[in-house]
């Protein structure tokens, strides 16, 4: 179960991540415009420029997720929460209002004419594709990995702390044991000191 957890929270997270970076690039409104007769695409990257940094680094919680301690697992889970309320939000208003503000780059970049009024002059209608909705849903469910992390991460297995465990359980090999007698006399000598006078263990 620990281990089913952890699985689910870290691929989920990871996930959700590829999606918010591949929706950046794709086309989220479609601009007409009223003179020129033409459309526009605005990318997700366009729409909501903190969307391909969020994903980005809801990426890389995912990866450290697999190797951090106990502590640091709340920090990321509250972290990642967090960047999957934001992206939730933030989609949500694109898919629903289709706001003048999410074109207005693109607008401006395409006619030269800057300004919230004289852009909204310009634009006839603005129309959604499917991926706001796609990140939407995404969002969601890396929120719910947030929770899922901060649920369940006291139960998470350490494996850095198991293979320490178990080395020091081991002991030192004698081959170890030697090299490292080796090495500390090489020092003494370097230090100017005889290691022949050093005291047995």
């Amino acid at each position: 179960m620990r281990r089913r957890a952890r699985l689910l929270a870290v691929l989920t997270i990871l996930t959700t991540g590829s999606i918010g970076v591949i929706s950046s690039t794709q086309t989220w409104l479609v601009v007409t415009l009223v003179e020129a007769e033409q459309t526009l695409d605005v990318a997700g990257a366009a729409a909501v420029p903190l969307l391909a940094p969020l994903s980005l680094a809801a990426l890389a919680l995912g990866g450290a997720l697999t190797i951090v301690g106990r502590a640091l697992r709340y920090v990321f889970g509250v972290l990642t929460l967090a960047i999957g309320c934001i992206l939730m939000l933030l989609a949500a208003r694109i898919a629903t209002e289709h706001p003048t503000a999410a074109v207005a780059g693109t607008v401006t970049e395409a006619t030269g004419i800057a300004g919230e009024a004289s852009v909204s002059a310009l634009v006839a209608m603005i129309g959604a594709t499917g991926w706001p909705a796609v990140t939407v849903v995404a969002a969601l469910l890396l929120a719910g990995a947030g929770i899922l992390t901060l649920a369940t991460a006291h139960r998470w297995r350490s494996g850095g702390r198991r293979y320490e465990t178990d080395a020091s359980a081991s002991g030192p090999r004698p081959a170890d044991a030697e090299r490292t007698d080796a090495i500390d006399s090489w020092d003494d000598l370097s230090r100017g000191e005889d290691p022949t006078a050093r005291p047995l263990d």
